[in-house]
C-alpha cells in the first residue's frame, strides 16, 4: 500500500512539474514503438554521418556526428573532448541537463553499436541525466516500418550549464592506483583478453592484471538489438557478481566498446559505481611498466 501511494505521489509530482515521461521509469534501452509514441517528449540525437542522416532519419532528430563526441587526443583514439568543447556541442544541440535524450545510431557492426553507448556515456558524463538509446538503432526503426524523415532539424542554440559527472571517467593513473581494490572488466572478445590477438594500435597483447572478461559482442542479437535483459543480467552477475555497489572499471581497446557494458551495468541493471577507462588498452599497454597478463 505504501509503495503504491509513493508511486502515485511521484506521478502527480511529475505532472505538476511538467517533467517529460521519459525521465520517470522509461527503460534506458527503448524500442522503436516506444520512441514513436514519445517523439514529442524527447530530443533524438542521430550520431550517424551527415549523408546517412540526410538520406533518412527519425522524424525530428538532430544530427550530431559521433566524431565530435569522441576525438583523437594525445595519440589516443576515442577520447573525451575538452569540457569547453563538450559544452559547445551540447549548447549547439540545445540540450540541457534535464533534457530527455534518445541516442540513435547504426548497428551495422560492433564499432557502430558501441558509438551509441559511447555517446550516451558522454552525455551522462556531461551531466545530462535522462538518457536512453534506441534498441537496434536506425536499422531497427526502418525494419519496424516507422516513419522516416529527410527534413533536417536545426535547433536554436542555448548555453549548456550542466555539472559534469567526472566520477564516470578514469585514466591510467587511477587504474594503476586501484588495480587491486576495484573490479576491472575487459569487454573485448576472449582472444584479445587472452592475448592471442591484438589490434595494431595496442602496443602489447593481454589484459590488465586481475581483469575479468565480459565480451560486449555477447550482449547483442543478430539484428543488432540487445538480448533480453534477464539474460544480460545473468551474464553480468556470473562475471561481476551481485554486489551492485562495488567499484567496477570497464575497458576495451580504445574506450569505445567498453561503453556497452558500462551502459548496461550502470543504466539498465542498477550497478552504482561503474567507471570507464577512457584510454583503455591503447593507453595502458604502451607503458612497459603497466602490468599485463596473457
Amino acid at each position: 500500500m505504501i509503495k503504491a501511494r509513493m508511486k502515485v505521489m511521484v506521478g502527480l509530482l511529475a505532472l505538476l512539474l511538467c517533467v517529460p515521461a521519459a525521465a520517470f521509469g522509461a527503460d534506458t534501452v527503448v524500442s522503436a514503438d516506444w520512441l514513436q509514441a514519445n517523439l514529442s517528449k524527447v530530443t533524438v540525437i542521430d550520431i550517424r554521418k551527415v549523408e546517412d542522416y540526410n538520406a533518412g532519419h527519425v522524424p525530428g532528430a538532430i544530427n550530431v556526428f559521433y566524431g565530435v563526441w569522441a576525438i583523437q587526443k594525445a595519440g589516443l583514439l576515442n577520447e573525451l573532448p575538452a569540457d569547453d568543447d563538450l559544452r559547445d556541442i551540447l549548447s549547439a544541440a540545445a540540450i540541457e541537463p534535464a533534457t530527455s535524450v534518445v541516442v540513435v545510431g547504426s548497428t551495422a557492426n560492433m564499432g557502430e553499436k558501441a558509438n551509441i553507448t559511447r555517446v550516451a556515456w558522454t552525455l551522462e558524463y556531461a551531466g545530462v541525466s535522462n538518457v536512453a538509446i534506441l534498441d537496434g538503432g536506425f536499422e531497427k526503426w526502418v525494419a519496424d516500418k516507422k516513419t522516416v524523415s529527410k527534413d533536417a532539424v536545426k535547433p536554436k542554440a542555448k548555453p549548456y550549464r550542466g555539472a559534469f559527472n567526472k566520477a564516470l571517467y578514469v585514466n591510467k593513473a587511477y587504474v594503476l592506483a586501484n588495480i587491486v581494490k576495484a573490479l576491472i572488466v575487459d569487454t573485448r572478445e576472449p582472444d584479445f583478453y587472452s592475448g592471442v590477438k591484438k589490434l595494431d594500435f595496442v602496443a602489447r597483447p593481454g589484459h590488465i592484471k586481475g581483469a575479468v572478461n565480459l565480451p560486449s559482442a555477447a550482449a547483442y542479437n543478430a539484428d543488432g538489438t540487445f538480448k533480453p535483459m534477464a539474460e544480460l543480467e545473468a551474464m553480468a552477475k556470473k562475471t561481476v557478481g551481485e554486489d551492485k555497489s562495488k567499484e567496477i572499471l570497464v575497458y576495451c581497446d580504445s574506450g569505445r566498446v567498453a561503453s556497452i557494458w558500462w551502459y548496461l551495468l550502470s543504466q539498465s541493471m542498477g550497478y552504482t559505481n561503474v567507471k570507464l577507462f577512457d584510454g583503455s588498452a591503447q593507453d595502458f599497454a604502451k607503458d612497459p611498466d603497466s602490468p599485463l597478463e596473457p
